[in-house]
């Protein structure tokens, strides 16, 4: 790819040393944007300015090219300040990290985007639920259309759960073909484009700020090249769970920070409360010293063992798709346990509106509904295992 109009306009660096500075700057809106709901514009500001959102872009592309590792530290920092915030966040840095792996972009198109990229915040983010199907993890071909036209294609379709969706640059639209032969492949829909509607449907538990919308697309029109891995509308179209399972690592690390938040909210509480009947701290305590050392014990196997399987990767040794996963499931069952521990001991207090803790317990209960779910999860790993395990047939041995 020509790299002109990335030196023309330089990618903004990471600095990885000032993550706690930007953390700090993230927390003091959180609160704000998960009482209104609004698209979190303060955040994202912030993490552009900080070279955040283009810190995957590959090397080959101008970018820093971050490491797994590294990227695991910046969504836990990112989401122990506003997970609302990571979470956009990290829908922009996936299809980055995706390109420096394996590009697929159309190479004018992909210069186009780091050129505003490095100008303006550019998120990014891939539209693949709808109503009628669900999670296309569990399998399934998207009824969102892709029509033939003069120029190209026109797009029609509802998508569901598309985060950051009022302030996408651009959608990567999953949809199949009207052709004699279907084909299903990943549209890049500019987000200015004429057609696009987004219907304000997300009123959830957590992660409020997310702006996780519904987005109808209606009739709109794109270049015949912004098409993404384009293939047959066959049994390879599915979805498969296990070929980018490594990036749901960094996703986890997301929750583990929100874990963290909840974490030093209860050791200021637990600090700052004397009882007039105990007459000290009740951070001196028996009992909050035994759900102290079981919430850190939780939260640091969590992190040791998403950093040892990014490390890995990093490193070049083999890690196989289902320890992704497994990591995944373990790392949000221990992220949510350790929450529920701290919210259960502090009781109303950590109940109040008033208090971070309420907004930490909800927003970690997302860790558990992001795509494969936990039981979608175990049955990959699963049917992995148990297929490696069996017994190989007399005539296959011969």
């Amino acid at each position: 790819m020509s790299s002109s109009l990335v030196q023309s306009s330089p990618l903004r660096t990471l600095d990885l040393e000032a993550l706690p500075a930007l953390t700090a700057r993230l927390a003091g809106t959180a609160a704000f944007y998960d009482q209104t709901g609004d698209f979190p514009a303060a955040g994202i500001k912030a993490i552009h300015d900080a070279g955040v959102l283009t810190a995957t872009v590959g090397q080959q592309f101008g970018g820093a090219g971050i490491t797994v590792s590294e990227l695991v530290r910046v969504l836990a920092a990112l989401g122990k300040g506003d997970p609302s915030v990571a979470l956009i966040a990290s829908m922009t840095l996936f299809p980055h990290l995706s390109q420096s792996w394996r590009p697929t972009w159309p190479e004018h198109l992909y210069a186009k985007v780091l050129a505003e990229s490095a100008l303006k915040p550019t998120l990014i983010n891939t539209a693949r639920v709808e109503p009628e199907l669900g999670s296309p993890a569990r399998g399934g071909l998207p009824s969102t259309l892709a029509r033939r036209t003069a120029t190209g294609w026109s797009i029609s379709g509802r998508k569901m759960f598309v985060t950051g969706s009022s302030g996408l640059a651009y959608h990567l639209v999953w949809a199949i073909t009207d052709e004699p032969t279907p084909r299903v492949g990943t549209f890049v829909v500019p987000g200015s484009s004429e057609g696009i509607d987004v219907v304000r449907t997300w009123d959830q538990l957590g992660l409020r700020a997310s702006a996780s919308h519904d987005v109808i697309y209606t009739d709109v029109e794109i270049p015949e090249e912004n098409v993404l891995g384009i293939i047959d509308a066959g049994g390879k179209a599915q979805q498969d769970n296990l070929a980018a399972a490594i990036i749901h690592i960094p996703l986890a690390a997301l929750y583990v920070g929100v874990g963290r938040a909840a974490q030093d909210y209860f050791h200021a509480f637990a600090h700052e409360r004397v009882p007039a009947n105990l007459g000290r701290p009740v951070a001196t305590t028996e009992r909050f010293k035994t759900a102290a050392g079981e919430i850190e014990t939780l939260l640091a196997t969590a992190e040791l063992l998403l950093d040892s399987v990014a490390d890995r990767f990093d490193r070049g040794d083999p890690v196989a798709p289902t320890t992704g996963l497994a990591a995944k499931v373990i790392a949000v069952r221990n992220t949510t346990q350790a929450t529920q521990i701290a919210l259960r001991l502090l009781g109303n207090p950590g109940l109040s509106r008033s208090a971070p803790l309420e907004r930490h317990f909800r927003d970690v209960q997302s860790s558990g509904v992001h795509a494969p779910q936990e039981d979608t999860s175990l049955i990959n790993i699963g049917t992995a295992k148990l297929a490696a395990a069996a017994p190989v047939a007399p005539d296959a041995a011969s």
